[in-house]
């Protein structure tokens, strides 16, 4: 099995770890720009050595850029990309599409590798990726291993795979939770991991509904043919943890992971064990856990024996030489690694006169490795009969190849200079646009200009009301039926889509669907507005940052109970099961708060906010081109009533948020 072991660093010590632990490349975070803003990180100088460590030792670094970039962010990051470019950075992990787009235009030869946050589950969503420029796609960590196929099976991108660590509860990049109820974003880098915090379904304090153990499929690495990537979780964890995953994925590789490696890999860190419910399509209870007090107390009995792993260079690289010693000719030592070939000459050698020089001898001599990341590989010697060189000269030789085989190369690339986009206060009067969950909250008479409703909606329905269809953002599996029912209903006359995710905006497009971009895209900048057509923008902006984004016909949302999570995994059916439910299920938080779980034919359920967004007393400071109102749990009397709210321009009486619009995140 010929994978990539990638291992994360989150500090220089958690990368030495990993290098020397195997890793084949690691991923890491500036101080700015990136999904672990809390994590040590690494500043300008840092970086440089980080890089130059790595690519000694034939070591990729890719640089995390994977969190949502502001338009008054886009220079920064620009500066970034050059710097990190000026200093070898292999690859740079993206979220954003706008920021995807500002380095292809100014830095050709970047190479992109897609963030799992960008939701990408699908072949369409693949395709995509693709077409934006990107070089590998990190894949949703929820997939099974036949989705896996089909998208291997339909693209040519390497494909990178999370095969070790902590398991979000969400799809990456559709998380609001810790955004909306404490302004700290997981799309721009500081989550706060309420999901962790209790979440009952039961109506019990101590039920952790949204925290589920950690994910590892180390074990089932001999079904990854074809992956390029493995990819181990953890820039928030020591370095003990990234060498003890590093290890376990390695000797996984190679048929040696035992039971002990996976008892190790448990006692450094987890939440009651691990999980491989998504790969292997067994979803359900077992795979929620939490953090518990054996876990800690196992972890400090291993720690210190792990440690070991990378107290010294490990000789991980193999090197080749040739020794040539000829009389009256200065010998040459030839090495070969890393890709390269050098050839460093030394002194004459003198006529023996007791003990002249073996072969044997001289390979003794030349695999003297210690303190090198290097071990010999094979070694050639061509030697006449009856000389002799100190054994100081031959070890000066080596050192000097070792030295100039070391040597980093000139860096060289491609940068032209920043162009900023323009930005500037948008005057419209939107008009206005609705999704419905079902087509019965839709009234006789409305405000919309266009509305969308699910797919599995009777055809009469869109017909009636001569309505779009909006897609579901969680596609796992599902992309040939989806495409069959979208085929039925164009014949119908459906013209119009509205689509939360890359594969299924993709989708929609070729098949000659006007599409709308939906919040699940997380529009942030105008550059990525631009790339969208009619996008509702992210709720994470605020409202002058909405109304500032520099593009055609851009919407925002301006009432609705907003989700907060996209999961493939319900916690009501874990908790009580769905006959209990009964398709009312809700979560309740520490404080009481009540957050409606709305499942589906889909195979992803959304958890929503507690009290919808509303802006419809506000909308005279509402400047983007529409404004959309997302329905969900309404029935159609509070739908009128909704309507009748936006008409008079009155407070609600009942509980709303302002949502980010006015506070936006830190």
């Amino acid at each position: 099995m010929n994978f990539e072991i990638l291992a994360p660093a989150g500090s220089m010590e958690s990368l030495i770890a990993g290098v020397r632990s195997g890793a084949n490349a690691v991923y890491l975070g500036g101080k700015l720009f990136n999904a672990r803003r809390n994590a040590g990180n690494f500043d300008d100088n840092d970086l440089k050595k980080a890089v130059d460590y790595c690519h000694k030792r034939g070591v990729k670094v890719y640089l995390t850029l994977n969190i949502l970039i502001s338009d008054n962010e886009m220079k920064s990051t620009y500066d970034t990309v050059k710097y990190a470019l000026s200093v070898g950075v292999d690859a740079f992990i993206i979220q954003d599409i706008g920021a995807a787009a500002m380095i292809k235009k100014h830095f050709p030869g970047a190479r992109l590798h897609g963030s799992t946050q960008m939701s990408i589950m699908t072949p369409s969503g693949a395709k995509q990726a693709e077409e934006l420029g990107f070089s590998r796609i990190v894949l949703a960590r929820e997939m099974s291993l036949e989705e896996i196929h089909e998208i291997k099976s339909s693209t040519n991108l390497e494909l990178e795979v999370f095969v070790h660590g902590a398991l979000c509860m969400c799809v990456s990049g559709q998380c609001y939770l810790s955004s909306i109820l404490g302004s700290r974003s997981g799309n721009r880098g500081l989550c706060a991991q309420p999901c962790r915090l209790p979440f009952t379904a039961k109506g019990d304090k101590k039920e952790a509904a949204l925290s589920l153990k950690d994910l590892s499929i180390i074990e089932h690495l001999n079904k990854l043919d074809g992956i390029a990537s493995l990819k181990i979780e953890g820039r928030m964890k020591r370095p003990e943890y990234v060498s003890a995953a590093v290890c376990a994925v390695k000797k996984a590789i190679n048929g040696e992971y035992t039971d002990s490696d996976s008892f190790t890999l448990r006692s450094v860190f987890s939440r009651s064990g691990f999980t491989d419910g998504y790969l292997t399509a067994n979803i359900g209870s077992k795979m929620f856990g939490t953090r518990q007090k054996e876990d800690v107390i196992r972890a400090n009995n291993v720690l210190k024996d792990i440690s070991h792993n990378y107290d010294n260079e490990n000789p991980l690289l193999p090197i080749d030489m040739k020794f040539i010693c000829k009389k009256n000719t200065a010998c040459t030592l030839t090495v070969c690694a890393l890709g390269k070939t050098v050839t460093v000459t030394g002194e004459i050698p003198d006529r023996a006169i007791n003990r002249p020089m073996t072969a044997q001898g001289i390979k003794e001599r030349l695999s003297k490795l210690g303190g090198t990341p290097f071990f010999a590989g094979k070694i050639e010697t061509e030697l006449d009969d009856g000389l002799i060189l100190p054994a100081a000269k031959i070890n000066e030789l080596r050192r000097k190849a070792i030295e100039e085989v070391e040597k980093l190369p000139q860096i060289h690339f491609e940068a032209k200079p920043f162009e900023a986009g323009s930005t500037s206060p948008k005057h419209c009067v939107p008009y206005l646009t609705a999704s419905f969950a079902d087509a019965a909250q839709i009234p006789d008479r409305h405000p919309f200009k266009y509305i969308f409703i699910p797919p599995d909606c009777a055809i009469e329905d869109f017909v009636d009301n001569r309505a779009g269809v909006v897609l579901p953002r969680g596609l796992f599996g599902i992309e040939n039926n989806l495409k069959a029912r979208l085929e039925k209903l164009k014949k119908a006359g459906v013209s119009r889509a509205l689509c939360g995710n890359i594969g299924s905006y993709k989708l929609a497009k070729d098949m000659g669907f006007d599409v709308f971009g939906d919040f699940g895209l997380n529009i942030y900048n105008s550059l990525s507005a631009q790339q969208i057509d009619h996008p509702i923008l992210s709720f994470e902006l605020t409202l002058e940052q909405a109304n500032q984004i520099n593009a055609k016909n851009t919407g925002i949302i301006v009432y609705g109970r907003i989700p907060l999570m996209l999961t493939r995994n319900c916690p009501v059916k874990n908790s009580i099961g769905c006959y209990e439910c009964e398709k009312k299920g809700k979560l309740t938080d520490r404080k009481g708060y009540e957050f409606p779980v709305i499942c589906s034919d889909y195979p992803c359920v959304e958890v929503l906010n507690s009290v919808p967004i509303y802006m419809l007393d506000r909308m005279n400071e509402v400047k983007t081109d529409f404004a959309h109102f997302y329905f969900s749990t309404e029935d159609i009397k509070t739908v009128e009533k909704i309507i009748k709210l936006y008409k008079t321009g009155n407070k609600p009486d009942f509980k709303y948020t302002r949502g980010l619009y006015q506070r936006g995140t830190l």
